[in-house]
């Protein structure tokens, strides 16, 4: 059975001010995920599940459903603050859902095969869709999970810090650590640190950092949602608090719940972040595109 692609497209675009998971960036009006899909489907995906806010899935379907329509089996997913939270909690005062962690609980319903997780708004390149592919397919092992991690150099933004999951990982190449470093930058004399209380750390260019590319086998699911019940008991009155993915898979190593091998690639990974970032994103498709890399995405 081939393996379901969940696309995290629920996020409310604070810093970028819009909704950069339909901003068109290719050179014939693309989004970025237009290129995820079309790299999932050709590395082997069979489903595609789009994480969304209830807002936006008219201009999903608008958008995609002629795209996928006959090409790979797709469906909708609404992510709000109320999804899976503890009845006896009653109505939650928040105005952004609870982080990725809830997200993917939030499909639940829609995915029953092994799955990724990607975030709407990050180029991934193919290399990555093929390696968590063929290892989802191929995966016989309940409580073994993935991920794809990428050099750190290859992640960096031009137009300010950026916040990334950087791994430690054992003998193996299975992941023992991922610490959230909330400000990494390359200083003017090329060094990579990450800034934490006024002191700063350096990081080797070919540091593994996560890029959100997360692979579960579908037994995760009942673990995630006794986790969130869990958290959104004690983080109730944390308007802010979220339950993000690494939180769910330390859980799993350290209870001994399951082990996360790690993949590393070479690909350049460029995401959207700041407004300041899409030229870049724009001049790197373009450059793909006259390389032979992409179609025109119909």
């Amino acid at each position: 059975m081939k393996p379901t692609l969940l696309i995290l497209a629920a996020g409310m675009g604070s810093r970028y001010g819009g909704v950069k998971q339909l901003d068109k960036f290719g050179p014939n009006g693309e989004t970025i995920i237009d290129y995820s899909i079309y790299d999932a489907i050709k590395a082997g995906f069979g489903k595609i599940v789009f994480i969304i806010r209830e807002e936006l899935k008219a201009d999903f379907e608008e958008i995609f459903g002629p795209k996928l329509e006959g090409k790979i089996d797709y469906d909708f997913a609404i992510q709000s603050v109320q999804s899976y939270v503890p009845a006896e909690l009653g109505i939650v005062e928040r105005t952004k859902p609870w982080g990725t962690g809830h997200a993917v609980l939030c499909a639940w319903e829609q995915t029953n095969t092994p799955f990724a997780v990607i975030n709407a708004d990050d180029f991934y390149g193919y290399e990555g869709f093929k390696i968590m592919a063929d290892f989802l397919s191929t995966n016989k092992e309940e409580t073994r999970h993935a991920m794809v991690g990428y050099q750190i150099k290859n992640t960096l933004s031009e137009n300010g810090s950026v916040s990334r999951g950087v791994c430690e990982l054992d003998a193996d190449g299975f992941l023992e650590v991922v610490t959230e470093r909330t400000k990494i930058y390359r200083q003017a004399d090329g060094q990579i640190v990450f800034e934490e209380k006024d002191e700063l750390t350096k990081l080797d260019d070919n540091t593994i950092v996560s890029m959100n590319f997360w692979g579960f086998m579908p037994g995760v699911f009942p673990v995630i949602n006794e986790m969130f019940k869990d958290y959104a008991i004690k983080n109730l009155h944390s308007p802010k608090a979220e339950f993000y993915i690494p939180t769910v898979m330390t859980y799993l190593i350290q209870n001994g719940l399951g082990k996360c091998k790690v993949f590393s690639n070479e690909s350049e990974w460029f995401g959207v972040t700041y407004p300041e970032d899409k030229p870049t994103v724009t001049e790197a498709l373009q450059k793909l595109a006259d390389q032979g890399k992409y179609p025109v995405v119909d």
